[in-house]
């Protein structure tokens, strides 16, 4: 079961189209607020939940499942590249961040990844111990600017911060993903946030 929350009746239609035809049911919701009603007495699975929304964007409405309980898994749809939301997001619990337009592969390896986490699997001590010894592998530059990414600071600022110039920041960051074998930022981020990395209050 997939409830896909988005204000824009395009997403809803081809995300829903695309969901279906991979065999998953699928309940759309014009808004935050919308979708919040009807919560208590929906069937449980994956949240796809839209940041930029009137009325209550994303995170707010990220932030009312957290309060009420919810316990169901959310995705983050982002149309902008907007590095700190996402990182708000993932601190807030959310599984991945997927930017508009996305691939539909993309979607459905995040999809997968909540519903792993719905049945209860990869338990988060394990991930913890895995994550830290991954992380214990990078030198103490890459783990600094794996740090900085975790608070939510853009390149230029962790160079900055740490006395460099924003290209060796770019190389320590593509040395690190490598190293951790992870292809997208939100991978890294859920390893350093599993080793506890980062200002949790960024």
């Amino acid at each position: 079961m997939i409830h896909i929350v988005d204000d824009e009746e395009a997403i809803r239609r081809s995300a829903g189209f695309m969901l279906k035809t991979s065999g998953y049911t699928v309940a759309t919701y014009p808004s935050g607020t919308a979708f919040l009603r009807e919560v208590r007495h929906v069937e449980p699975g994956c949240i796809l939940l839209d940041v930029r929304m009137p009325d209550m964007d994303g995170l707010e409405v990220q932030k009312v499942l957290i309060e009420r309980g919810v316990a169901m898994p959310v995705i983050i749809l982002t149309g902008h590249g907007d590095i700190s939301i996402a990182v708000r997001a993932m601190k807030a619990g959310a599984v991945e961040f997927i930017e508009k337009p996305f691939e539909k592969a993309t979607l459905i390896e995040a999809i997968s990844a909540g519903f792993e986490r719905l049945d209860g699997l990869g338990r988060r001590a394990e991930r913890g111990a895995e994550a830290a010894l991954l992380i214990a592998g990078l030198t103490s530059r890459e783990q600094d600017v794996l740090k900085g990414l975790a608070d939510g600071l853009p390149n230029k600022t962790i160079a900055f911060d740490l006395g460099i110039s924003p290209r060796t920041v770019e190389v320590h960051r593509a040395n690190l993903m490598a190293k951790l074998n992870v292809k997208s930022l939100s991978e890294a981020l859920r390893i350093a946030f599993a080793a506890n990395l980062g200002d949790r209050n960024a």
